[in-house]
């Protein structure tokens, strides 16, 4: 039985990180792995930043290599190129490397600006039910829009069943170029958090707001939404990645 977290960490460059903080925490549930996984790079070149949280699509060891490939990947490429050239950067990647269909995942990039703009945008990027939300100091926001079954029902005004909330329309290896999931922010300062669904269909609004508003590092966050999550019966693997801007 595997028992410890799948977390692909590419070691940033210190260079161009002034004010940027981040703090990851990934468990595992009641699977017999954790393929969910966290990266994050600077690109000493144009100075930003790339954070990215990756949901490998399954129970077994391909899903959890396709996570912290895909994550690898995309964190390097999305901080030169930005958020949607990571997304497609990690689908390149898992379609070279794994043949077998299995090996698939869900994931959501964010990259923050250069230090010399320390109040740009945020550039978002995802696919699936991974999440962005973004805490102001006063409101939090749910940047991201969960590619589901459930949420293209309600859109089209139907009910859906509570099993569909978990059943994604599109992932890392089969996405098209046009279905990613595209925002920005107004601006960056505040706190960023990116979540795996283990995190955020246990918590609401209300309790994640709490826990960003608190006066602590975004490493203690990341390790109180992660445990609140598991207290509150997630079964599923728990990855939370909480970024000061300061």
């Amino acid at each position: 039985m595997h028992t410890t977290a799948s977390i692909a960490i590419v070691r940033p460059d210190d260079r161009g990180r002034g004010g940027i903080t981040p703090g990851g925490v990934s468990r595992r549930g009641r699977r017999s792995l954790n393929a969910d996984a966290f990266a994050t790079f600077t690109d000493p070149t144009v100075g930003r930043t790339a954070f990215v949280v990756a949901d490998g699509i399954g129970d077994n060891l391909l899903a959890a290599r396709a996570a912290r490939t895909a994550a690898s990947f995309a964190a390097r490429m999305a901080a030169r190129g930005g958020a949607v050239a990571g997304v497609l950067a990690a689908q390149q990647e898992l379609l070279r490397q794994f043949p077998e269909q299995q090996a698939d995942c869900v994931l959501v990039v964010a990259v923050l600006p250069a230090a010399g703009q320390p109040d740009g945008p945020c550039d978002i990027a995802w696919v699936g039910d991974c999440r962005a939300y973004r805490w102001n100091g006063r409101v939090l926001h749910q940047i991201t829009t969960d590619h589901t079954v459930a949420e293209y029902m309600r859109a089209k005004g139907i009910a859906p069943s509570g099993r569909m909330d978990h059943l994604v329309t599109t992932s890392t290896r089969t996405v098209r170029p046009a279905a990613i999931g595209r925002a920005a922010t107004g601006s960056s300062r505040g706190r960023l958090l990116l979540s795996t669904d283990g995190v955020h269909k246990r918590l609401d609004m209300v309790e994640i707001k709490a826990m960003l508003a608190a006066d602590e590092t975004a490493g203690s966050i990341a390790e109180a939404l992660v445990d609140s999550a598991l207290q509150a019966g997630s079964t599923d693997n728990t990855t939370a990645l909480v970024v000061d801007c300061r």
